[in-house]
C-alpha cells in the first residue's frame, strides 16, 4: 500500500505541478514557452516545402532550449541530496509480511517522500522537455542530411548538350541588360546625384587609398620581407619574414574593402549590382591568399628547407596552377551572388558550372602530380623510409589525381553539383596542409629563434604542437568536406555534457582537470623525490642503497597519490567497472603472471633490500655491479661494461651472492707453489712479510699462510687476507703475485712448473723385427 500511494503520488504531481513547481524553482526553465517551441518545430516538420534555412533557425532554437533545459535538471538538487540523507536515515521500509514500524516514524517517512517528489518533479520536467528537444534536433538534422544527399546525388542536364547554351547565353543577356538600366537609371536619379556629390571627398580619399592599396601594396610588402631577410640574422628572418608576408594579403584586401564601400557611397550600386560588389571581397580574398600560398609552397627561389622538392620550372607551374584554381573558385563566388538575385535556371547554372569544373579538376590534377613529383624526389633522396608527413604527401597526390579525372566524367554525365562538391573541397584541403605545414615550419623556426639553436626545430614541444595544430584543424576539414556547423557545435555539446562511464559522465573539461590534476601530483612527487635525493637523505646516515630504495618507493606512492586524486578530482564513479576490472585483473593475471611476478618482486627488492644499487652481486654466470632497480627488472653494469637486465623474480628466488651488501671487505686468497725441498718455514715467513706489507691488506685480523699440501709438482701455500674494499681484489691479488715473484728471485727460492717423466714398458716393441741379411757373415 505504502509504495502504491507513493507512486500515485509522483504521477499527480508530475502531471499537475510539475511545471508550475519548476517555475518558482528555476525562473528560467520557461516551460511554456518551450512547449509553444516545440510544437512549431512539430509544424515546420510536418511541412514538405520547409527551407533548410528555417530548419536550420529552428534547429538553433532548440539547442537554446535544450541547453537550457540541461541545466534546469540540476535544480533543487543539494535539497534532495538532504532528503535522501534523511530518508536514509530512517532505514529501510519494512517490506510485505514484516511487523510495521513505529506510526511518528511512518509519518515521517511519508512526509519526506512527498517532500522529495515535490522536489524532484522540476527536475523530472526538465529531463522530459530535454529529451523532447534532442528527439527533435535529431529529426531536423536527419531532414537535412537527407537533402544533402539528395542533391548531391541527383542527375541534372548533361551540360555538353548543345540547346542549353543558348538559353544560358539568353540569362547572362538579360543580366547584362538589367545592370546596364539599372546604373543607366542611377546616374539619371536626381536623389543619387545629389548622394554622390555629397559623399564624394569621402568616395575620392577611399578610392585613392585603395588604388594605392591594391596597385603597391603588395609589392611594398614583398619588397619589406625581401629587406628583412637581408638585414636581420637568418633565425630571426625566417621568424619574420612570413609574418611580414601576411601583409601582401590584408593591404590588398583593405583597399578592395575601400573600394567597395566608395562604391556604396557613390549610390550608383543597386539592386542587381549591389550582391556582386559585396562577392568581390570574397573573390579578392580567395585570389590574395592563394597567391601567398603559391609563393610560400612554390617560391621562386631555391630555399634550403623548402616544403617541396622541386625544381624552378615545377614550382612556377605550382603557381600558376594555384593562382588559377583560386580565380576560378573566385568566379564561384560572383555567380553565387548573381544567381541570388537573378534566380537562374538549373540549366543554366549547369552550362555555367561546367567549364568551370573541367578547369579546376585540370588544375587539381597538375597540383597532385606535383606533390608525386616531391614524394619521388624524397625516396630518391634517402634510403630511409617515408615519413608520415610524406606518406600523407603522397596519399594527398594520389586522391587529387583521381578526383582530377573522376569529376569531369561525373559533370559530363549530369552529376555536375556532386563533382562541384567533391573538386572545390579537395583543393581547399590541399591549401589547408599547405597552411599547416606553413604554420610547423614557423614554430619551429620560432623555437630555434628563441633557444638559438636548429637543433630546437625538430624537439618534442615543437613536435607536440605541431599535432595540437593538425587536431585543431580536424574540425575545418569537416566544413570543408560538407559538415555543417550545427553537427560540429553537436558533436561538441554531446562531449561536454560528457561520455557515460559507470554511473559518472566525463567531458572534455573533466579529461583536462584529470590531465593538470594528474601532471600537477606527478610534478610534485618528482621535486619531492628530487629534494630528497639531493638535499635531505645525504645528511642522514642511511646508505646509497637505502635512499635510492626511498626514493623510488615516494617516486611510485606519489605517482599513485597523483592518479587517485586525479580520479577524485572529476569525481568520477568507477564502482561499476569494479566487475568488469575484476574480470579483466585475472586474465591478466593469467596471461601476464611472469610481469606480475616481477613487479611483486621488484617492490620487495626496494623494501626488504638484499641488493642495493652499486653493489656487487653475483646472480648466475653474471657478475657486476648493481646500476639500476626497477619494478620489473634490475640492471647489472658488468666488468666488461656490458649492461645485464636481470628479472627481478629471478633476484629473490635465486641465489645471489653480494660481495658489497653491508661492507666493503672481503677476502683474496693466493695461491702459490715452491719446489720440493724448500724450506716450508722460511717460505711462511716470506710470504707474510709480503701479505702484511700490502696497503689494502687489513692488519686485525691479520693475514695468513695456510700450507695447502704436498702437489704433483709443488708444495702447496696460499696468502689468505682480509682486504679492506673487495673491489680492489684483483689489483691486490696481482700485486701479491708480482711481490712474491721479485721477493723468491732475491732469495733464491725456486717456482717450479709441472715436469713428467716418460718411461716405456717394452721398447723393444717400437725397433720392430730384426732384418735377417744383419746376422750374416760377410
Amino acid at each position: 500500500m505504502i509504495q502504491l500511494r507513493l507512486a500515485l503520488v509522483v504521477i499527480l504531481t508530475i502531471a499537475c505541478l510539475a511545471p508550475a513547481i519548476a517555475q518558482d524553482a528555476e525562473p528560467g526553465a520557461d516551460f511554456t514557452g518551450f512547449e509553444a517551441k516545440a510544437t512549431d518545430a512539430e509544424a515546420l516538420l510536418e511541412d514538405p516545402d520547409a527551407t533548410n534555412v528555417d530548419l536550420e533557425a529552428m534547429r538553433t532554437d532548440l539547442a537554446d532550449w535544450r541547453t537550457t533545459m540541461r541545466d534546469a535538471q540540476s535544480v533543487n538538487a543539494e535539497q534532495i541530496e538532504t532528503v535522501n540523507q534523511q530518508i536514509a536515515a530512517l532505514g529501510p521500509a519494512p517490506a510485505e509480511g514484516d511487523p510495521p514500524e513505529a506510526p511518528d516514524i511512518a509519518e515521517r517517512r511519508e512526509t519526506l517522500t512527498e517532500q522529495l517528489v515535490t522536489l524532484r518533479a522540476p527536475q523530472l520536467a526538465a529531463e522530459e522537455a530535454f529529451t523532447r528537444a534532442s528527439g527533435l534536433i535529431r529529426q531536423i538534422d536527419n531532414r537535412i542530411r537527407s537533402r544533402q544527399a539528395e542533391t548531391f546525388f541527383s542527375v541534372g542536364p548533361a551540360p555538353i548538350n548543345p540547346r542549353y547554351w543558348d538559353d544560358a547565353a539568353r540569362d547572362y543577356a538579360r543580366v547584362w541588360v538589367f545592370v546596364r538600366e539599372e546604373f543607366a537609371s542611377s546616374v539619371n536619379n536626381p536623389d543619387i546625384r545629389a548622394q554622390f556629390w555629397r559623399n564624394l571627398p569621402a568616395i575620392v580619399l577611399q578610392g585613392l587609398l585603395a588604388a594605392l592599396f591594391i596597385l603597391r601594396g603588395r609589392a611594398l610588402s614583398l619588397r619589406l620581407e625581401h629587406a628583412v631577410r637581408q638585414w636581420l640574422p637568418d633565425r630571426a628572418a625566417r621568424v619574420l619574414s612570413p609574418l611580414l608576408s601576411l601583409f601582401s594579403i590584408a593591404v590588398p584586401l583593405a583597399g578592395v574593402a575601400l573600394a567597395i564601400n566608395a562604391l556604396s557611397l557613390s549610390g550608383l550600386l543597386g539592386f542587381h549590382t549591389q550582391p556582386v560588389a559585396d562577392a568581390l571581397f570574397s573573390f579578392a580574398a580567395a585570389i590574395l591568399v592563394a597567391a601567398w600560398l603559391a609563393r610560400r609552397v612554390f617560391p621562386k627561389e631555391m630555399d634550403r628547407e623548402d616544403i617541396l622538392l622541386l625544381d624552378e620550372a615545377r614550382r612556377r607551374e605550382g603557381r600558376i596552377a594555384t593562382l588559377s584554381a583560386a580565380v576560378l573558385i573566385g568566379l564561384t563566388f560572383l555567380i553565387r551572388a548573381v544567381n541570388s538575385v537573378e534566380g537562374f535556371s538549373f540549366e543554366t547554372l549547369t552550362v555555367t558550372a561546367f567549364p568551370i569544373v573541367i578547369l579546376l579538376s585540370f588544375f587539381l590534377f597538375r597540383l597532385g602530380r606535383l606533390l608525386g613529383l616531391h614524394v619521388a624526389a624524397v625516396e630518391a633522396a634517402s634510403d630511409d623510409p617515408l615519413t608520415i608527413g610524406s606518406r600523407v604527401i603522397r596519399f594527398l597526390s594520389f586522391a587529387a589525381r583521381i578526383i582530377g579525372i573522376a569529376a569531369p566524367v561525373a559533370a559530363a554525365v549530369g552529376y555536375l553539383y556532386a563533382a562541384l562538391q567533391i573538386v572545390v573541397p579537395a583543393l581547399n584541403t590541399l591549401a589547408l596542409f599547405a597552411f599547416l605545414r606553413l604554420l610547423q615550419r614557423f614554430i619551429g623556426d620560432l623555437f630555434a629563434w628563441a633557444t638559438r639553436s636548429e637543433e630546437a626545430r625538430e624537439g618534442l614541444l615543437p613536435a607536440i604542437i605541431g599535432l595540437l595544430l593538425v587536431i585543431a584543424a580536424l574540425p575545418a576539414l569537416a566544413l570543408i568536406w560538407g559538415a555543417r556547423v550545427a553537427d560540429l557545435t553537436e558533436l561538441w555539446d554531446t562531449m561536454s555534457n560528457g561520455i557515460p562511464i559507470g554511473d559518472s559522465r566525463i567531458s572534455p573539461t573533466d579529461l583536462l582537470t584529470l590531465l593538470i590534476v594528474f601532471l600537477i601530483g606527478y610534478g610534485a612527487t618528482r621535486i619531492l623525490q628530487s629534494t630528497l635525493r639531493g638535499t635531505v637523505l645525504p645528511k642522514t646516515r642511511m646508505d646509497i642503497g637505502a635512499r635510492n630504495a626511498l626514493v623510488s618507493g615516494v617516486g611510485y606512492v606519489g605517482i599513485f597519490l597523483a592518479a587517485l586524486a586525479a580520479i577524485s578530482a572529476t569525481s568520477l564513479d568507477l564502482s561499476s567497472l569494479a566487475i568488469v576490472a575484476g574480470a579483466l585483473s585475472v586474465g591478466i593475471g593469467f596471461g601476464l603472471q611472469t610481469i606480475v611476478s616481477n613487479f611483486v618482486s621488484g617492490i620487495i627488492l626496494l623494501i626488504e633490500r638484499p641488493i642495493s644499487e652499486g653493489d656487487w652481486i653475483e646472480v648466475g654466470t653474471n657478475m657486476g655491479y648493481v646500476r639500476k632497480i626497477s619494478v620489473r627488472s634490475t640492471r647489472i653494469e658488468t666488468f666488461d661494461r656490458t649492461d645485464v637486465i636481470v628479472p627481478n623474480a629471478d633476484l629473490v628466488s635465486g641465489t645471489v651472492t653480494n660481495w658489497t651488501r653491508f661492507n666493503t671487505m672481503g677476502r683474496v686468497i693466493v695461491p702459490v707453489g715452491v719446489a720440493y725441498g724448500t724450506d716450508t718455514r722460511r717460505v711462511e715467513g716470506i710470504l707474510k712479510e709480503i701479505a702484511e706489507a700490502n696497503p689494502m691488506v687489513q692488519k686485525q685480523p691479520p693475514p695468513a699462510v695456510i700450507f695447502q699440501g704436498f702437489g704433483a709438482d709443488s708444495l702447496d701455500f696460499e696468502i689468505r687476507a682480509i682486504l679492506r674494499d673487495v673491489n680492489y681484489m684483483l689489483t691486490v691479488k696481482s700485486e701479491i703475485n708480482h711481490a712474491i715473484a721479485a721477493r723468491f728471485a732475491e732469495e733464491g727460492i725456486e717456482i717450479p712448473f709441472a715436469q713428467r717423466d716418460v718411461w716405456l714398458r717394452n721398447p723393444e716393441a717400437l725397433r720392430g723385427p730384426a732384418d735377417p741379411a744383419e746376422g750374416d757373415p760377410a
